[in-house]
């Protein structure tokens, strides 16, 4: 990344600016602008979220925010409510009352001297969420949002459910969570209240997965803050971004067919990162496009993003499967609409374990509970060997189809749709679709997947048994995708009934029967070459710091020879480091275990320790949280400890345990 310090713009930074909200309480912001802001007001761009300013996502605000304002714009990113120096508590991602905070903040802003009255929001995750979220709200001053690795549908496409089967992640994301949220605000900003303010939100901490199981079907709960259920309430200027390597790959599509206002959408090779630092590269300059962004809907300049394509998209060319990629092979294509009425649709029956070939079968499969093994992090943060593994080991234990050996190569552009005929012996049953690319090296290449529940085959909201030994028909989209399959390769479409770590297993043991599908392809016309182009990255300087203890990773598969069960064991250290500004001193690690035996669903063990330190000499604190969840065929088993430490003497502990039905999953 080139670093960028000479502005047009002087910058000056308000550290802990407090922001009013209309209940009294006081949301702490940090705060770049122009020097001369008062003289030449300038619009504002707003960052809402819970990851603690001071010590949490400063790496990568020290490398966006500051540019922003050198260019003309002052950039407020604002710890929320509960979380880093803000007053108040949280008690649940995306409420009403993290909406009206957002409002306030958006009108507080507009409403100030060095304000032209014009605001931005942006955020990425929990950030992209709530930015399209309160966009829907329609608050006057909010002209234009950006939103990246985020989802229109809390229920069907987020971290706690996907196709009706519970994703892991739900649980790993309580768990980090209930630790993130349990750290003490900086007392060198907040003063001798620090303490108060701490007690006050570990006394009334929740373990968010005990309200998320309780909420396994798409009703009002999820409904909240999805704004597919109606896409008409945005109005503000929408640019959405995201990675084919992260969890949320479907939203830039979604938005630039469905909204009305503004929008367009690029998705490029990256992990669940802002694009300008994100890997695998080819990182862009996400900052000079988002500038292009704000300069016409914020300031009314003509820099013609209106005239560029609805939908810019990496197209990735085939590699060998590995755990961790640097850089990801491909070209820049672009679709001047979408949907783009370039795209067709080829059709592939499917045959006898044949793929393009119809001829009548049934062929059972009821794959061992470690299927899924190689299906990689749900969204990779950077970390290490996060992305899907090769994908032989899996295919064996799935029921496949494979194609014939490609002639031309295909440039496969959008959702492809499975559409299978299958009956199941068991009233519950879920069920795995992966596309893959059968390289000519013997390597198996996941190219998209998707995921159902069976009981949700009508219905999200309503979900039914299957009737045992009952054939029903499903079309099951898999996610967007961008992805050449050169000659002389093969696709293959693989099945199976698990899908472990990465989903909770059902409550039995399942055996489907196929009798016959196809596989509906969205296919581009080729691209010769690059049909747009991006610069490479540029930031502000990087976040000053000294090296405390370095960052680790290390994943492994562990098979008990005695027990037989398998386990993915994963210790992600992100090292400790002190400020070279402030002094804060910050650091965490995280244990996980997944567990599981191949032949039993009810021993799936998730487990989840996090230590996180921070303070100064001192005055030092620690947390640790102890997570667990396990299930019988009726109820899931929820625990959770946290212990926190001042100075090395415990000085808090709270206990979670909870029973919680299973209700068809």
């Amino acid at each position: 990344m080139r670093t960028v310090t000479d502005f047009p713009r002087k910058v000056v930074v308000d550290e802990n600016c407090l922001i009013p909200m209309e209940d009294g309480c006081r949301l702490s912001a940090r705060i770049w602008m122009p020097e001369d802001a008062t003289d030449a007001p300038v619009p504002a761009i707003v960052e809402h979220l819970p990851y603690r300013k001071r010590d949490g996502t400063i790496a990568r605000d020290e490398r966006t925010h500051p540019w922003f304002a050198g260019h003309g714009y002052a950039s407020i990113r604002v710890d929320m409510r509960g979380n880093g120096t803000s007053d108040g508590l949280m008690d649940d991602e995306y409420t009403e009352q993290e909406w009206r905070d957002a409002c306030d903040v958006i009108a507080w802003a507009a409403g100030q001297p060095w304000c032209n009255g014009k605001v931005g929001m942006m955020g990425i995750s929990w950030g992209g969420f709530n930015a399209l979220q309160v966009a829907a709200l329609r608050p006057p001053a909010l002209k234009a949002i950006i939103t990246l690795c985020s989802t229109v549908d809390r229920y069907s496409d987020d971290i706690h459910y996907k196709g009706g089967c519970l994703l892991n992640e739900n649980f790993g994301w309580a768990s980090t969570m209930l630790a993130y949220s349990s750290r003490p605000p900086d007392a060198e900003l907040v003063g001798d209240r620090w303490h108060e303010m701490w007690r006050h939100r570990l006394e009334n901490q929740p373990f968010l997965i005990e309200t998320w199981l309780r909420h396994p079907w798409r009703d009002g709960y999820w409904k909240h803050g999805s704004v597919c259920e109606d896409y008409g309430a945005v109005e503000a200027a929408t640019l959405a971004i995201g990675g084919w390597h992260d969890g949320y790959r479907n939203t830039m599509a979604h938005l630039a067919e469905n909204l009305s206002a503004p929008v367009k959408a690029i998705a490029g090779p990256w992990i669940h990162k802002y694009p300008h630092i994100a890997k695998p590269d080819p990182a862009i300059d996400f900052l000079s496009e988002a500038k292009r962004w704000w300069d016409r809907w914020l300031k009314s300049e003509e820099t013609r993003v209106e005239a560029d394509p609805a939908f810019r998209l990496w197209l990735m060319a085939s590699v060998r499967p590995e755990r961790w990629l640097p850089a990801r092979p491909g070209r820049w294509i672009a679709c001047e609409t979408w949907p783009d009425p370039a795209i067709g649709v080829r059709t592939l029956a499917l045959g006898r374990h044949r793929l393009g070939e119809a001829e009548p079968f049934s062929l059972a499969v009821c794959s061992p509970q470690d299927c899924g093994l190689q299906s990689g992090e749900y969204f990779p943060f950077c970390y290490g060997e996060e992305l899907p593994g090769e994908q032989s080991g899996e295919d064996e234990r799935s029921l496949c189809f494979d194609g014939g050996v490609l002639e031309e190569p295909l440039d496969i552009v959008g959702a492809p749709v499975a559409k299978l005929r299958l009956s199941s012996d068991r009233p519950c049953a879920q069920i795995a679709v992966r596309l893959c690319d059968l390289r000519p090296d013997g390597t198996s290449a996941l190219i998209t997947f998707g995921l159902l529940n069976l009981t949700h085959r009508v219905s999200h909201d309503a979900p039914q048994p299957l009737v045992p030994g009952e054939m029903i028909e499903i079309a099951l989209p898999l996610d967007q995708i961008a992805y050449r399959i050169p000659a002389g390769h093969r696709l293959r479409l693989a099945v199976s009934t698990a899908y472990w770590p990465f989903i909770w297993p059902s409550p039995e043991t399942a055996t489907l029967t196929l009798e016959a599908g196809s596989l509906d392809l969205p296919i581009r016309p080729l691209a010769a070459g690059d049909e747009w182009a991006f610069d490479g990255p540029q930031g502000a300087a990087e976040w000053r710091t000294e090296t405390i203890r370095p960052a680790r990773y290390d994943r492994r598969i562990e098979h008990d020879g005695e027990s037989g069960r398998v386990t993915v064991a994963i210790d992600s250290d992100d090292g400790e480091r002190r400020d070279l500004n402030h002094g804060l001193i910050s650091g965490s690690a995280t244990r996980e275990r997944w567990s599981i035996h191949p032949d039993d669903p009810n021993s799936a063990v998730a487990e989840i320790g996090t230590e996180t330190v921070g303070g100064r000499e001192g005055r030092m604190w620690k947390t640790m949280v102890e997570t667990r969840m396990t299930s019988d065929r009726a109820h899931f088993f929820v625990s959770a400890k946290l212990t926190c430490y001042e100075n090395d003497t415990v000085t808090f502990e709270k206990h979670f345990n909870d029973r919680i039905a299973r209700r068809l999953g």
